[in-house]
């Protein structure tokens, strides 16, 4: 038995249980309330300000105000120990529960470390959001330039070469990173965890082993679609650029698949579509009607308002970003902010007027709407069931953006004919589908990288094991240890978990199709929309109040009547297209 723990029966138990109870419980956590809720507040000023003004000075006041944050976030969590074996109840458990899980990379309780660490953090995101690629000629792109060109264009040798130059940003942070996992580490390990990947995976209301159990095995049952989708998808690729850009067998090379990190594939709808595909092109409906940035964010609040939630605060009109400012560099990257846990919401946008980010809007919006709704709760419990909840819950909005939502606010004539269903959900399946394998593998990596089961000097060689296990797919170009292409995805420097958008993708069809049979809706699934239904809104507000103050399985059970996680929702949305792939595939050897 540890020195410092007193033996049970001893007169140091009895006065230690004396002093650990209920009641001391609860004053500590009001204290931790004010003092984190008052540190949030100004970090989240903080980094709102470096995301959209990015230079040495807001880094600066972002770093601090972080190291702050850490700082005061562990030395409250750290204290939680000395309620372990105290008698309390389930509520005051599970808030003490979510204070030692709250930081994602927990400092060591030591300023200097907590410093460096928040500098680390702030200094890989300025270099993210400044990236850029200088061609030969000069010309010199951001990101989201060279994502237009990867979306848009046929000519492999530019692809490649846009490919290869975003990932010119991140070698840099290699170093950092390295140091950075080290710091954090130390800081799970003082709150009591082996390490980081043992800390992110006891986040989910069960064994940290069972939860990944429980994710590999609803990959499981979406993997034989994955491959199926993925084996058309290559067979048409090679029939458009011919064998010497990819191969009719094996891996897809990584820049011909319309996504800078080919994690998701609709831009390459055009070329592997069926012969009867839809009538109409969302961004071309946008041009047509002349929606400015603004008139899209606002069809997405009337979305919310049809079911019934008050309209956004005026200060959201405010205060959002939502396009690129022409003077500085910011953080293009898509993200919704809830500033002071009351009504200080917002979003950060580069829009650009187009089907993508149409559905983008509709799903950021989700997380204010999420944010707003469980504002009441305490500091601790702001926050979604678990983390897949927030961004299921934006894309399960997204899945309602179907042929008679657009036709009810005026964007589409009337819907399109039955026949046509297939070539929308194949487009959308090369979203959905397409994308799970790489929200596996994001954390799947982080987590080999945090337990020391992959060494730093095998960083990029782990990371395209993974990419070629779980995607099939190949870097276009020759990859090695001087290269830090991990670096390269915003959530990797951002520090943000990844597992939230795999869970994300199975729960929003297990949300959909609740809310529609709550609707009232019998048609096929993928032509139900909620828009204007107070019933399927009511269901949904009721869930988002609860925020995290219960397992996130009472909270599913909430909205769907099932306790666990599902992938056959998923499955049964898009099964005319696995049908029609079975077809597509025959005679084709599939796999890689």
């Amino acid at each position: 038995m540890a020195c410092n723990q007193p033996e049970k029966g001893s007169d140091a138990a009895k006065a230690n249980a004396e002093q650990y109870n209920e009641e001391s419980a609860k004053a500590f956590l009001k204290e931790a309330e004010a003092e984190l809720g008052d540190a949030s507040l100004f970090l989240n000023h903080a980094s709102w300000l470096a995301a959209t003004y990015i230079n040495f000075d807001s880094q600066e006041v972002e770093a601090r105000a972080g190291k702050e944050f850490t700082l005061k976030t562990v030395q409250f969590a750290k204290q939680v120990k000395k309620w372990d074996g105290a008698d309390l109840t389930p509520d005051t458990r599970r808030q003490l529960d979510g204070l030692r899980l709250a930081l994602s990379f927990p400092a060591p309780d030591d300023e200097k470390l907590a410093s460096e660490l928040a500098q680390i953090g702030s200094k890989m995101q300025g270099m993210y959001g400044a990236g850029q690629y200088c061609m030969a000629d000069g010309n010199c792109m951001s990101l989201g330039d060279m994502s237009k060109i990867l979306a848009e264009s046929d000519d492999p040798e530019l692809m490649k070469s846009v490919w290869a130059g975003w990932r010119d940003v991140s070698p840099p942070m290699r170093g950092l990173y390295e140091r950075q996992v080290e710091i954090a580490n130390q800081g799970a390990q003082d709150l009591g965890y082996a390490n980081l990947a043992d800390l992110w995976r006891s986040n989910y209301d069960m064994q940290p082993e069972a939860f990944a159990a429980d994710v590999d095995a609803q990959w499981d049952k979406v993997k034989p679609f994955y491959e199926a989708l993925h084996c058309h998808v290559r067979a048409k690729l090679n029939e458009f650029y011919g064998d010497d850009v990819v191969p009719s067998q094996g891996k897809i090379p990584a820049h011909l698949l319309g996504n800078m990190w080919a994690q998701t594939w609709s831009n390459v709808y055009d070329k592997v579509k069926p012969e009867v595909s839809s009538s109409y092109n969302l961004t071309s409906l946008i041009e047509k009607k002349g929606m400015t940035e603004l008139d899209m964010v606002k069809t997405g609040e009337a979305f919310f308002s049809s079911i019934g939630f008050e309209p956004l605060p005026e200060t959201f009109w405010e205060r959002s970003m939502f396009t690129k400012p022409r003077d500085r560099d910011v953080v293009c990257h898509a993200s919704a902010w809830d500033l002071d846990d009351k009504d200080d919401l917002r979003i950060k946008m580069c829009i650009q007027k187009n089907a993508e980010d149409f559905q983008t809007i509709h799903h950021e919006l989700g997380h204010n709407y999420y944010q707003r709704a469980y504002k009441e709760q305490p500091f601790i419990y702001r926050g979604s069931a678990n983390d897949g909840f927030h961004e299921a819950l934006g894309d399960t909005v997204a899945l309602s953006i179907t042929p008679s939502y657009l036709v009810q606010i005026g964007l589409l004539d009337k819907e399109p004919p039955v026949d046509e269903d297939l070539g929308q959900l194949l487009e959308l399946a090369l979203d959905k589908i397409a994308f799970l394998p790489f929200g596996l593998l994001v954390d799947k990596w982080r987590w080999q990288v945090f337990s020391g089961e992959l060494a730093p000097a095998d960083y990029n060689k782990g990371w395209w094991e993974l990419r070629e296990k779980y995607q099939g797919i190949a870097a276009p170009v020759a990859r090695s240890e001087e290269d830090f292409d991990p670096g390269a995805k915003y959530h990797i420097p951002g520090n943000t978990p990844y597992t939230r958008y795999f869970l994300a993708f199975i729960q929003q069809f297990q949300f959909h199709k609740a809310l529609c049979e709550t609707a009232g809706y019998e048609g096929p699934l993928h032509r139900c929309s909620i828009y204007g239904n107070e019933a399927a809104g009511a269901k949904l507000k009721a869930m988002m109040e609860m925020g995290s103050s219960k397992p996130w399985q009472e909270a599913m059970a909430a909205v769907t009547g099932q306790e666990t996680l599902d992938a056959s929702a998923i499955i049964d949305y898009f099964a005319p297209v696995k049908a029609w792939l079975d077809e597509q595939n025959k005679g084709r050897s599939c796999g890689w």
